[in-house]
């Protein structure tokens, strides 16, 4: 798999990762931080989620994970989301006060960050649903794996639903 080819597959993710990680400036800003530690807090929260999305793109591109499951995709995100988060405060806390560290014992953090990420999971697959087949059909006339997996969310819309309705209305 060429990484010209499974590039473009990571920016969906990316995009969502470092959409999510830029929403630390505004919640800075409204804890009355000043401007640096909400520039710095941003900075430092934008590029590891951004990463990270972009991480679970590559994935889908070598086929490690499977378009729509779930499950794969929090167990990525049960590691990459305090990954990301202890990249944040660490950055955050070597830049605001010179020395890098983290105010609260390291597994308790990580612990919590995990419990966060597989909610952070959630929205992520939901919008990475919506968001990246457009992307894909896009990308699908010159990239082979942007194509196939195309395919699979068309494939997988003209499903028919589970549960229907029976004749009487239930």
């Amino acid at each position: 798999m060429p990484f010209r080819e499974s590039a473009p597959i990571a920016v969906p993710g990316a995009v969502i990762g470092a959409v999510a990680g830029a929403f630390a400036g505004p919640l800075a800003s409204l804890a009355q931080q000043p401007p640096w530690w909400t520039a710095v807090t941003t900075l430092a929260l934008v590029l590891p989620l951004a990463l990270s999305g972009g991480g679970h793109g590559l994935l889908l591109a070598a086929g490690l994970l499977r378009p729509g499951m779930f499950a794969p995709a929090a167990a990525y995100w049960l590691v990459a989301f305090p990954l990301a988060r202890l990249l944040h405060e660490t950055i955050t806390w070597w830049v605001l006060s010179g020395s890098p560290g983290l105010r609260e014992p390291l597994a308790g953090f990580l612990a919590y960050q995990a419990l966060i990420g597989t909610g952070f999971a959630i929205g992520f697959v939901w919008l990475h649903e919506r968001l990246a087949p457009h992307w894909f059909l896009r990308l699908a006339a010159r990239n082979a794996l942007a194509d196939a997996l195309a395919a699979h969310y068309v494939r997988q819309a003209g499903r028919p639903r589970a549960h229907t309705r029976r004749a009487d209305g239930r």
